[in-house]
Parts: structure tokens; C-alpha cells; sequence
């Protein structure tokens, strides 16, 4: 079977959308399974939709990457967006072509360079991963290329600064708070290090448009069964082995001043890109209630003997719980459009129902204190301060942590915390150690101590929650109810 290219692609009778040849638009940092499933496939249908006619110039961050099997394949690769919506599956195929090639910084930084200077470059995308985008003293103007991300893009930018070229739109996808503002400060760290010209400093900040931005799409990238991608390839005629695999849940927010949206390809297309002022709420909206969801139900689940996700949405009760405390707990409180909120969390039900993904519980429940903290502990503190009343759904989820993390202990090992459920297997608790020995020396405890320690430790919560009126007898109250009748039972309590 002969390797994906457009003349391999034209044999196989495929009869989407392609693009073959186009002006080469966008520098992309990161050739990795996120970005071609998430923005390429944005671009993608960009192309088709409304003639955005763009190509997306790959560029590989570091050493070791696809820059040659993108090349071989022409940046041909076919992308599967699967999952549920509304309930329905959906296993969806599409050939992505908008990207031409990729370069290799560390063989062609030069390519780099040249690519920099087009006329027909608008937009920079980045995901070097939350390390990327970091300042460090051993980047050199002359080295080739720079060791950094954030120095590679200084020394890109200073070229196209020295052709005369217009500013570009910089998309930061790192996950990391403030992406887009933090790579700026960076640049202008390199522009300090370096002595660059102060008019070139100027055009920094004031040609270019560097934006912060909320990616969400979950990418398990490559199929690794490799009985599945010899199936794959036989229905599409040909061997891809650059594959991608996505949920079809995506939406990507873009903190940009007021004109950017028209200026970019996305809203006219119809794809789930926005432009907004400030992308804060966004991210409180994906914390509380995506994030939330899964810390808030998952630890009481397993109690009850679920081992993935996908299961617990197809137990009513299970199910019933994190809906109540999704919509009547969590939703209400959000600074944000009701709607919005609701949809998004209609599509988190969803999306945890995907059948294509075995989403183990265990991995949610990795350091829960810091989780919950995080993820849970703003909703509830938020309801208590608007409704005077403690949300019963939030507090179960407290008593279900505490359950978690105390249930039958049998040993604290180098990997973690040791200990059992009704289902009988053994578990490990992984979590910061300071949270590991503080569960273990308080083993022997009755409920009511326990409790007490818990909600009074400074060090988990960064205050006194025993503060709180009612909250220390109404988790007592859930710790009992769990271990005498399960967490099961516990949940539907508060249905």
C-alpha cells in the first residue's frame, strides 16, 4: 500500500475537500498530534468554508520530531474527530491539506528565517508545551537556532522586523495562564539580553498582536492499536502514518482587541473560535465546570466500584449527581451567560460519555487535595457566600474526597497511599506527601475527627473551613453515610 500523498490521496477516490496549492499564511511551533487536530483542522475547514486559502508552515520545537514523515506525506494526514454529540455517536473523517511542509530549526533554521520575511505571512501559532514558553540566559541572538522557544521567536520577528514587514497576530495555545502575555515579556526579556534596537522593541509592541488563548479539545493522538490502523488504512486506500484522533468537542478562545475576529477566518467559517476581550471567564468556565465535574464526581465513583468515566454517565445516579451539582451548584454562580454554561455543560456530559475513550478514574483522582482546591473549592465558597446555604451536592464531593483518601488504609508506600474499597482490590493514593502522611497518621481517627482535622488543615485549604456554618456536621454526616451504606448511596441523597 503505497504512503499518503496528493497523488496517492487522487487514486484512492477520496472525495472531500482538498487543497493543494495556496499562499503559505501561518508559522506554526509544534508539529504534535494537539495542534494538527485542533488548530490545522480550524484552518482546514477555514479553506473550504469561506476561501480563507491559507497554507500552515509547520516548524518542529525541538530536536527530535515529524518533520520528515510530514514532509514525505506532502502534510497530508487524515484526522478522526470522534465521540458523542447530543447523545449520538459520531466517528468523523477528514483529510487535513492545509499544511504545505514543515522545517527542522535544527537542520534549516535558515528555511526559518527566510519563512519569515513572506508577505504572505499573517499569523504565528505556538504549543511547545507549558515549558516552552520560558526566559533563559543561555539563548544567543547568533545561535543557530536560539535554545528557546520564546528566542527562536525573537530572532524570527527581528527578521521579518528588517525586511519591512507588516506585524503578524500571535496565537499562544500553551496551557498555561496569560500564554500570549507571558511569551510578550519574554520577547521583550530577549530584546534586553540581546541590546536589539528600541524601534525594533517598539514594533514588537506595537505591530504585532500577541494574544493569550483557552485551547479545549481533548487529542489522544495516534491510534495505537495497530490492528486498527491497518483496518484504517485499507478502507482509505493508503498508509497514513501520521493519523490523529481528537474528541469532536472543541472550542478555542482568543483574548483580542475589537476587530481581530474579522481579521482572522474563523467566525465567518463557522468554526468554535472566539474573540473576546478577556479570556479569564472562559477559563473559569472550563475550570468550574469541566475540570469540576470530573474532581467533583469521580472519587465518590470509584468508591462505588466505577473504574471509567464513560460508565459513570450511563449509571443514573452517578450520572444525577454531577448534573445536580453542575446546574444547580456550580452554573449559577459562574460571572458568565447562563445558556452558554449550560450548553457547555450539556457537552461535558458528552464528552465524558465517549465511547472511544477509556478514561480511568484513577488518573482523575491524581493529587486531589490540590484539585479540589482548585476545581471545587471557588463554586463552593461562592454558593455558600450568594445562597447562605451549603450546596448539598459540593459538600458530598468533600465528604467523598475525605472517604477516598481514608478508606480502609493499609500502608503508605513510596508510591503512595494504600487503600481499599468495597470492591475489594487495593488502590494507591498519589497526592503531594505532606497530604499522604497527614491521611495516614489520622487513620485510627473517628469520623468526627478526621473531619475536623481536614477541614481545619490551613495547609490543604489556605483556611479554616470548619469556619464555614454547617459544614463540618453536614461532611461528617456524608463521611458516615458513605462508609455505612457507599458512596453510591451517598450520592443519590442529595438527588
Amino acid at each position: 500500500m503505497s504512503q499518503l500523498n496528493y497523488k496517492v490521496l487522487e487514486a484512492s477516490g477520496y472525495k472531500g475537500y482538498i487543497l493543494k496549492d495556496a499562499p503559505e499564511k501561518v508559522m506554526q511551533f509544534g508539529e504534535g498530534n494537539f495542534l494538527r487536530a485542533f488548530v490545522d483542522d480550524f484552518i482546514d475547514i477555514s479553506n473550504e468554508k469561506v476561501g480563507y486559502n491559507g497554507k500552515v508552515v509547520l516548524v518542529q520545537p525541538i530536536g527530535q520530531g515529524l518533520t520528515k514523515l510530514i514532509n514525505d506525506q506532502e502534510g497530508l494526514y487524515t484526522l478522526y474527530l470522534r465521540g458523542n454529540e447530543k447523545g449520538v455517536k459520531v466517528d468523523d473523517k477528514r483529510v487535513i491539506s492545509c499544511v504545505s511542509r514543515c522545517l527542522n530549526p535544527y537542520d534549516g533554521w535558515d528555511k526559518v528565517l527566510e519563512f519569515a520575511k513572506s508577505d504572505d505571512l499573517e499569523i504565528i501559532v505556538s504549543n511547545t508545551t507549558e515549558a516552552g514558553i520560558v526566559h533563559e540566559t543561555e539563548s544567543r541572538f547568533d545561535q543557530v537556532p536560539p535554545i528557546s522557544f520564546p528566542a527562536k521567536l525573537t530572532r524570527v520577528l527581528y527578521e521579518r522586523f528588517t525586511a519591512h514587514k507588516k506585524g503578524i497576530v500571535m496565537l499562544s495555545c500553551e496551557l498555561i495562564d496569560n500564554n500570549g502575555k507571558e511569551l510578550l515579556k519574554c520577547v521583550n526579556q530577549y530584546i534586553d539580553d540581546w541590546k536589539l534596537p528600541e524601534d525594533f522593541r517598539a514594533w514588537v509592541n506595537n505591530e504585532n498582536i500577541f494574544c493569550s488563548t483557552l485551547v479545549d479539545r481533548i487529542v489522544p493522538g495516534r491510534i495505537r492499536d495497530p490492528q486498527e490502523v491497518e483496518r484504517l488504512n485499507a478502507e482509505n486506500g493508503y498508509e497514513d502514518q501520521l493519523i490523529d484522533v481528537g474528541e469532536v468537542f472543541g472550542v478555542w478562545v482568543i483574548e483580542g482587541p475589537e476587530g481581530l475576529e474579522d481579521r482572522l477566518p474563523f467566525k465567518a467559517a463557522g468554526v468554535p473560535v472566539m474573540v473576546v476581550p478577556d479570556v479569564t471567564p472562559y477559563k473559569k468556565r472550563k475550570v468550574r465546570i469541566l475540570n469540576g465535574a470530573h474532581t467533583g464526581f469521580v472519587l465518590g465513583a470509584y468508591l462505588a466500584g466505577f473504574d471509567i468515566v464513560r460508565d459513570c454517565m450511563n449509571d443514573d445516579v452517578v450520572r444525577g449527581f454531577m448534573n445536580k451539582m453542575l446546574y444547580d451548584e456550580i452554573v449559577p454562580i459562574l460571572p458568565l451567560d447562563k445558556e452558554d454554561c449550560k450548553n457547555f455543560a450539556a457537552a461535558v456530559q458528552d464528552r465524558f460519555n465517549n465511547p472511544f475513550v477509556n478514561h480511568e478514574l484513577m488518573s482523575i483522582s491524581l493529587n486531589s487535595t490540590s484539585k479540589w482546591k482548585a476545581r471545587n473549592m471557588p463554586s463552593f465558597l461562592e454558593y455558600v457566600a450568594e445562597k447562605k446555604e451549603l450546596p448539598p451536592c459540593l459538600t458530598m464531593s468533600l465528604a467523598a474526597y475525605i472517604a477516598f483518601y481514608s478508606n480502609d488504609l493499609q500502608a503508605l508506600t513510596d508510591k503512595g497511599l494504600v487503600a481499599k474499597r468495597e470492591k475489594g482490590n487495593e488502590y494507591t493514593i498519589s497526592d503531594d506527601r505532606w497530604a499522604l502522611e497527614f491521611y495516614w497518621a489520622h487513620r485510627d481517627d473517628a469520623p468526627e475527627a478526621l473531619v475536623h482535622a481536614v477541614l481545619s488543615n490551613e495547609q490543604m485549604w489556605d483556611q479554616d473551613l470548619t469556619k464555614v456554618p454547617g459544614l463540618e456536621e453536614a461532611v461528617v454526616k456524608g463521611l458516615k453515610l458513605i462508609r455505612e451504606k457507599g458512596a453510591k448511596a451517598a450520592y443519590a441523597s442529595c438527588l
